[in-house]
C-alpha cells in the first residue's frame, strides 16, 4: 500500500514511524512533513488547508489509503473533500469531527445523552458570561468555542482574571473566530487522563491510558500547552476506572453521535478528569493526542494498518488488538518562550547521542544543509519503553540531556505525578 500521512508535527511522525513497521505499506508520504519525517518518508510541500492539491498528489501517485490525524483539516472537511473524490481516508467527517469543533456542541452533547462532565454555561457576549461568572464559584474554566491549539483554555482564581480572560476573546479577539462563543465551566479537581480509542461508528476500543502535561512549566504551571510529555500508562486509570469510563463515557459518546447522524470513524481522544465522584469529560478531540500518540504507538504490536483497515471496514468488533505491558516516559524539548513567543533556526545538538533504548520524534524542526535547526515551538519529543514508570523516567531524562540547542526548554518532572497530585 501507498499511504499519505496529512500534518507537519510529532504526532505524524509517530505515525510514519509505526507505518514504516508494516508489512503492507511499500511507500509512505508526509504533506507537508518535517526534517525527521524525512529521514523515513517522503515530504510533500502541500499545505494541510489545500484539499484540491492533497486530492490530486493522491490521484496522481495513486494513493491507496490517506491519514489525517490533524483537528483543523478533519473540522474543515478533509475527509468529505476526499471521500467526494472517490479517497479511502481515516478520520471523521466534517459533521463527527464538531465533537472537537465546538466546545458548545461537544457540551451539549454530553448533556443530552447524560455523559458526566463539569457543570457549565455557554455564552456569546461578554455581559453574559460576566454576570454568570458573577454568581458562580472560583476557580473557573473558561474555554473557546472553537480550535485553539491547545491554548484556548484558561484557568480563573477569581472574577478579575475572569475578566481579563473574557475580554481577552471578546474584546480583544485574541482567538479570532473560535472565540465568538465561549464555555464557562466549573472547575473539576482530580488527575486528568487521556484515553485514545479506535472508533469505526459503532465499535470503540480504547488504547491505554495516558497522563499528559499540559502546562508549560515544573509542578503544573504556568499556560496550558499543546502539551509538554506525557506517560503510559496512567497509574491513576485503574481497571475498576476503565470500565466505568466505558460503560458511562465511551460507549454512550460512540452510540450518541451515531444517533445524532455524526457516525465517528477514526481515533477518537478523551480528555478525562478522574474525580472523587468519577471520572467526568473535560473535551473530546476528534483525532489522536500529540504528544499521546508519540507515547502510545511504540507499545502497539497489532499491525497499524491492520487496525485502521478494520476502522474503515466497519469490521472493528472482530479486530483483537495487542499492546506491550512496558511504561513509556515522553518528554517535549520546546523552544524558549513557548507557548509564547519564541525565535527559531537553532542548531540542534546530541540526538546521535541518546541512549539506544531512545527515541525521538521531530516536532518542529528543519533542515539547514547537513544539520537539523528548529523551526517550532515544539522541537522534539523523546522518549524511552521500560519495564516500568520509573526506569522509564529516569532513561528519559539521561537522553534529553544528551540533546541541546539555544534556549531549549522541558519540563523536569514528566513522570513524576506525586509533585502534581499529593498522595
Amino acid at each position: 500500500m501507498k499511504i499519505l500521512v496529512v500534518g507537519s508535527g510529532g504526532r505524524e511522525h509517530a505515525i510514519c514511524w509505526a507505518l514504516a513497521k508494516s508489512k503492507r505499506v511499500t511507500k509512505i508520504y508526509c504533506a507537508p512533513g518535517n526534517a525527521g519525517i524525512a529521514q523515513i518518508a517522503q515530504n510533500v510541500d502541500i499545505a494541510v488547508s489545500h484539499f484540491d492539491e492533497l486530492i490530486a498528489f493522491a490521484k496522481n501517485v495513486a494513493i491507496d489509503l490517506t491519514i489525517c490525524p490533524m483537528d483543523d483539516p478533519l473540522v474543515a472537511g478533509i475527509v468529505d473533500a476526499f471521500m467526494s473524490a472517490g479517497l479511502l481516508i481515516f478520520g471523521p467527517t466534517k459533521a463527527a469531527a464538531e465533537i472537537e469543533g465546538s466546545k458548545v456542541y461537544s457540551k451539549d452533547f454530553m448533556r443530552r445523552y447524560n455523559i458526566p462532565t463539569a457543570e457549565y454555561g455557554a455564552f456569546d457576549t461578554f455581559n453574559a458570561a460576566m454576570a454568570y461568572c458573577a454568581t458562580a464559584k472560583f476557580p473557573l474554566v473558561v474555554k473557546v468555542d472553537g480550535l485553539a491549539a491547545g491554548k484556548g483554555v484558561i484557568i480563573c482564581q477569581n472574577i478579575e482574571s475572569a475578566e481579563h480572560a473574557l475580554k481577552d476573546i471578546f474584546e480583544s479577539k485574541k482567538f479570532g473566530v473560535s472565540g465568538e462563543q465561549v464555555i464557562v465551566e466549573e472547575y473539576l479537581d482530580g488527575a486528568e487522563c487521556s484515553v485514545l480509542a479506535f472508533c469505526d461508528g459503532k465499535t470503540i476500543i480504547p488504547m491505554p491510558g495516558a497522563k499528559d502535561h499540559k502546562a508549560a512549566y515544573d509542578h503544573d504551571m504556568g499556560p496550558n500547552t499543546g502539551g509538554m510529555g506525557v506517560v503510559v500508562p496512567n497509574p491513576y486509570y485503574k481497571e475498576d476506572i476503565a470500565k466505568e469510563c466505558m460503560e458511562r463515557i465511551f460507549l454512550p459518546t460512540v452510540e450518541g453521535l451515531r444517533k445524532d447522524g455524526r457516525e465517528f470513524v477514526g481515533v477518537l481522544f478523551f480528555g478525562l478528569m478522574l474525580t472523587e465522584s468519577g471520572p467526568k469529560v473535560l473535551e473530546y478531540n476528534c483525532r489522536p493526542g500529540d504528544p499521546e500518540t508519540q507515547a502510545l504507538l511504540p507499545l502497539l504490536e497489532t499491525d497499524l494498518v491492520d487496525v485502521i483497515m478494520a476502522c474503515l471496514d466497519r469490521n472493528l468488533d472482530n479486530m483483537e488488538i495487542v499492546w506491550k505491558n512496558n511504561a513509556i516516559c515522553c518528554v517535549m524539548l520546546a523552544s524558549g518562550g513557548y507557548p509564547g513567543d519564541y525565535e527559531t533556526g537553532m542548531p540542534i545538538w546530541g540526538m546521535n547521542d541518546v541512549g539506544k533504548d531512545a527515541l525521538i520524534f521531530h516536532s518542529g524542526t528543519k533542515k539547514d544543509g547537513d544539520k537539523f535547526v528548529t523551526a517550532g515551538g515544539r522541537v522534539l519529543c523523546v522518549l524511552v519503553s521500560a519495564e516500568n514508570l520509573e526506569t522509564a523516567r529516569a532513561s528519559a531524562y539521561d537522553s534529553v540531556r544528551k540533546v541541546s540547542f539555544q534556549d531549549m526548554h522541558f519540563r523536569k518532572d514528566i513522570g513524576d505525578l506525586g509533585a502534581i497530585i499529593p498522595n
